[in-house]
């Protein structure tokens, strides 16, 4: 059943990549619109530890193709009913999970209002599937799974298990893996005191992130020499008819 959903998904993907043409973006990652994401949890269960803050960075790309945060949503997350908090976890956070200070919203309207944001931007960008965007992206896609799943939100943007880790990206071009040593070795301010705050690692990561792909493409790596050609045979067949 899994991958028979799986497999309709992708045709649907590929029908719609045929039939319409891509935006410059959608031609970036194969139709993927990128979202980073960071989570603040009570724990390491994903099914069991309470989500208690969520934030994500939409993206977007100018006519250069250079990419850059368009905007961020965040949220406080109350935690869900029956929720394990470990303590340990909190007190390396600093998150008081039941503080009135917090605002913390129901978790369903945490993930339904990041989710709406996303598709929207997903749209206005001419992809197709959303992917997150993490460090140590395993943890943070996780989480979010878990809450899609536990809200019961059948219309989710995001592909189930396609994630784009900047732990290893940041370890090929900078040659660090931890994210503030990631962020200090690519110019990018990282202030440790407001480390693990959902809302300022997002940010961060999502710099990270748009400033490895920026690079990348500077150094010539993208657009792909056949795919630089391709681009350029409309402008040739324009030329060839006037």
């Amino acid at each position: 059943m899994v991958f028979d959903i799986i497999a309709s998904l992708h045709w649907q993907t590929k029908k719609t990549m045929e039939n319409t043409e891509q935006t410059l973006f959608a031609k970036r990652f194969r139709g993927f619109f990128p979202v980073v994401i960071d989570v603040e949890t009570a724990g390491f269960n994903k099914d069991t530890d309470a989500l208690l803050e969520i934030a994500a960075s939409v993206l977007k790309m100018d006519d250069d193709g250079v990419l850059s945060i368009d905007h961020t949503v965040h949220f406080h997350v109350e935690p869900f009913e029956g929720a394990n908090i470990e303590q340990a976890a909190i007190d390396f956070n600093g998150i008081d999970p039941f503080s009135a200070l917090r605002g913390a919203v129901p978790e369903e309207e945490a993930i339904k209002e990041i989710c709406k944001a996303v598709r929207k931007a997903q749209k206005a960008a001419g992809c197709q599937r959303s992917v997150v965007v993490a460090h140590n992206a395993a943890f943070d896609h996780g989480f979010l799974n878990a809450a899609i799943e536990r809200c019961k939100i059948k219309r989710t943007p995001f592909h189930p298990f396609v994630s784009f880790d900047t732990t290893s990206l940041a370890g090929l071009a900078l040659g660090q893996t931890v994210l503030a040593k990631a962020c200090r070795a690519a110019g990018i301010e990282f202030d440790n005191k407001q480390a693990h705050s959902a809302l300022y690692d997002t940010e961060r990561t999502a710099e990270l992130f748009c400033l490895i792909v920026n690079r990348w493409q500077q150094l010539g790596g993208w657009p792909l020499p056949e795919q630089a050609e391709e681009n350029e045979k409309p402008d040739s067949a324009a030329k060839t008819t006037e």
